[in-house]
């Protein structure tokens, strides 16, 4: 079963401070959060402008309406 993302642990992922050394899939999957979740156009402004540079690289996507988002990756603390 997958776990829920928080907005505390796909920011502490973003940020470098989760406690751990995420993969390259748990930092895309916490970004991915902050897109469909549209947290990181609220946030400081390094949030967004790296959450448009993620979508135009193509390594995130824009968010769909109505998506339920959840994490898969990332350990249980």
């Amino acid at each position: 079963m997958a776990e829920k993302m928080t907005n505390y642990m796909a920011c502490a992922i973003a940020e470098g401070f989760c406690g751990y050394d995420p993969t390259e899939e748990q930092q895309k999957e916490a970004w991915q959060y902050l897109i469909d979740t549209g947290l990181c156009w609220t946030l400081q402004g390094w949030y967004g402008r790296s959450a448009a540079a993620l979508i135009e690289a193509g390594i995130c996507t824009p968010a769909k309406p109505n998506e339920e988002v959840t994490c898969t990756t990332y350990p249980e603390q």
